[in-house]
């Protein structure tokens, strides 16, 4: 009897072993072969850094932020000496000025007065002619009776010559002054004008680079040169990070890459705020493979080729921080992809 009655309590017990362990492969199976709702990542925090530097040459005046200041667009950061670049603006503006003069007066054409002048000119030549002919006439008949010596009659033919010249001359004045400027000249000295104007813009240009603007908010990370330092455009002034947006660089599973798509939106976890989530999207996502980065932190094996992405995530407090190790969940359901402008970060 104890022996019948052990074997059923062993049968019991081999009963509820193979129940269990039914139970719990029934539990995994059904779990691997439920579709995922979730893909989760890992990464760190980046942001984007900016060189800041001037557009030319110069001695380095005076410099109006600290490394740590918060800066934003458009803040003036810097200035260069501007003696030089304001003493080129002036040169260039007063010769501006000069060609639209030499312009106005080629537009205006001649002035009454010129044009009188002209005629008068001509009338002049006009009487002198006359007179020489007289004169050479007399001297002509003078010679023929032998009153004269030949070199008067000579000198009255070359007066009388000259004066003919003298009135060709004053009448092709007196035409041209009729006339006005050649066309050809109006345009040259518009083209020359054109060039002056953009000369003088050229160094208002560089007068107004001489003061260094903030391109984007940002905090100050290294104040590189100080007042007095000589600087070129190949000088960095400043180093400013970028840190609204910031974005995950992380690292998505092959399997994964049919499910995620540019524009879903992303939940991103730090340790430094528990129960504090961040907002983000899928900003980049890499065309190509490569293998699993030896400091990704995942539960997949670090064999498997992965896709590098990037998941973008507005940052007005300024919690996340360069280098914040965080967790990504990507939700695959309700969760279609928006337009990537869609989602801007306020300053």
């Amino acid at each position: 009897m104890a022996i019948s009655k052990n074997k059923r309590v062993l049968a019991v017990i081999v009963v509820v072993i193979l129940g269990i362990i039914g139970a719990v492969a029934y539990y995994f199976l059904s779990r691997n072969h439920a579709p995922e709702k979730t893909v989760t990542i890992y990464g760190n925090i980046d942001i984007r850094q900016v060189q800041a530097a001037f557009d030319d040459n110069g001695r380095l005046l005076d410099l109006r932020v600290q490394e740590g200041d918060r800066v934003k667009k458009g803040q003036l950061l810097a200035d260069l000496d501007p003696v030089r670049f304001q003493d080129a603006v002036d040169k260039d503006a007063a010769g501006m000025a000069a060609q639209e003069q030499v312009l106005a007066r080629l537009l205006a054409g001649s002035r009454p007065e010129e044009i009188a002048e002209a005629r008068a000119e001509a009338a002049a030549a006009q009487a002198t002619l006359s007179n020489a002919e007289i004169t050479w006439q007399r001297q002509q008949a003078l010679a023929a009776q032998r009153y004269v010596p030949k070199q008067s009659l000579d000198n009255a033919a070359a007066a009388l010559k000259t004066a003919r010249a003298n009135l060709d001359h004053a009448q092709q004045a007196l035409t041209l002054a009729i006339k006005g400027p050649r066309k050809e000249d109006i345009a040259a000295a518009r083209q020359q004008l054109q060039a002056d104007k953009a000369g003088l813009s050229l160094a208002r240009r560089e007068l107004t680079d001489t003061r260094l603007y903030a391109p984007e908010d940002g905090v100050v990370q290294d104040r590189i040169l100080e007042p007095g330092d000589m600087i070129s455009p190949q000088t960095p002034v400043f180093t400013l990070a970028l840190d609204n947006p910031v974005w995950v660089r992380a690292y998505l599973p092959e399997k994964a890459l049919g499910q995620v798509r540019l524009g879903m939106k992303a939940t991103i976890d730090s340790d430094s705020f528990p129960g504090k989530s961040f907002s983000g999207w899928v900003g980049f996502i890499s065309p190509t493979a490569e293998f699993t980065p030896k400091t990704v932190q995942t539960t997949e094996l670090r064999t498997e080729l992965v896709y590098r992405v990037r998941v973008y995530a507005c940052n007005p407090q300024h919690r996340l921080r360069l280098g914040m190790p965080v967790t990504v969940h990507i939700p695959l359901t309700d969760n279609q992809p928006q337009k990537l402008s869609a989602h801007p970060c306020g300053n």
